[in-house]
């Protein structure tokens, strides 16, 4: 009989409409047999993902999705998977940027009911904001709270109106670093729906090329995002880098109940052999380092 899985999900301590236990239960409802809730910079949902998992008979992986930057590549993002999620360096640079974050939104925020004034609007409330993300707080929420009060129609218009004009710049982890950050923790690397960095493909073996040797280990290749010639293509080249192979579905739920947990273009399904080779992978990178600091 196959196993299913889906290696890219969010819940709502990023920018996901459910919680981390209500993602796995809906996984469970739809069959699967492992997936991942790799959210944005954040790793907080992750104990209440694995008890949940425990309950509805669901294998859980510990994940995340981190903001990169590679050379004039911004917003590049880099999954991580089988780490401690309780690993110092990990949780304490993660607090470190949603700090930041959290700062920049408030600046966003500010500069947004600047221009509600202008309007004549009654500006937005950021406590509120906070308490309706509920994790990590990034412009989506106040997209949300732009709507709840009347300002927009829809997410599209929020942005258009309003996020855009009174963007404050983002911070990103170099992908170098965030590699070797999600090693350190136990983890292995899978890059995110490739597609949206560029659908030139001597472009992406470019890129690939230079991110392998800045330590990546895997390709995100089964994603919504690609084709099924993209994914054939993704697959060819993973094997010939010898990287290891993820696919998920980039489900947020809430307005995106078009995507289905587990489900990608067709009746195409991501096997669950990518979660027995992620979790050799990482078993061998414990394993070494284990033995590095024995003899250190």
């Amino acid at each position: 009989m196959s196993r299913w899985v889906d290696l890219h999900l969010h819940s709502t301590c990023s920018d996901g409409a459910l919680t981390p236990a209500e993602v796995v239960c809906k996984a469970a409802k739809a069959g699967l047999a492992a997936v991942a809730i790799a959210d944005h910079d954040n790793v907080d949902g992750i104990d209440a993902a694995l008890a949940a998992g425990q309950r509805c008979g669901v294998e859980v992986l510990s994940a995340v999705e981190l903001s990169v930057v590679w050379q004039e590549y911004q917003d590049i993002h880099l999954l991580g998977y089988c780490f401690d999620p309780h690993h110092a360096e990990l949780c304490a640079s993660l607090a470190a940027f949603r700090d930041f974050r959290n700062s920049r939104n408030e600046q966003i925020v500010i500069r947004i009911n600047q221009r509600l004034a202008t309007e004549g609007r009654l500006p937005l409330d950021f406590a509120a904001i906070q308490q309706r993300a509920g994790g990590t707080l990034g412009r989506p929420h106040i997209a949300l709270e732009l709507m709840a009060q009347g300002y927009a129609r829809n997410k599209d218009e929020a942005f258009d109106r309003y996020l855009v004009p009174c963007n404050v710049a983002k911070q990103y982890f170099p992908l170098k670093e965030a590699i070797a950050l999600i090693q350190r923790a136990g983890g292995v690397t899978s890059l995110a729906h490739p597609t949206y960095i560029s659908r030139d493909r001597p472009v992406l073996v470019k890129l690939l090329d230079d991110f392998v040797d800045c330590g990546l280990e895997g390709i995100e290749v089964y994603s919504n995002q690609a084709s099924n010639d993209d994914i054939d293509w993704f697959l060819s080249e993973a094997n010939r880098r010898k990287l290891l192979v993820t696919g998920g579905t980039d489900y947020h739920g809430g307005h995106q109940e078009e995507l289905v947990i587990g489900g990608l273009r067709g009746n195409l399904r991501i096997p669950y052999r990518c979660v027995e080779a992620l979790q050799v992978a990482a078993a061998r990178r414990q394993t070494r380092d284990s033995g590095s600091a024995c003899r250190s």
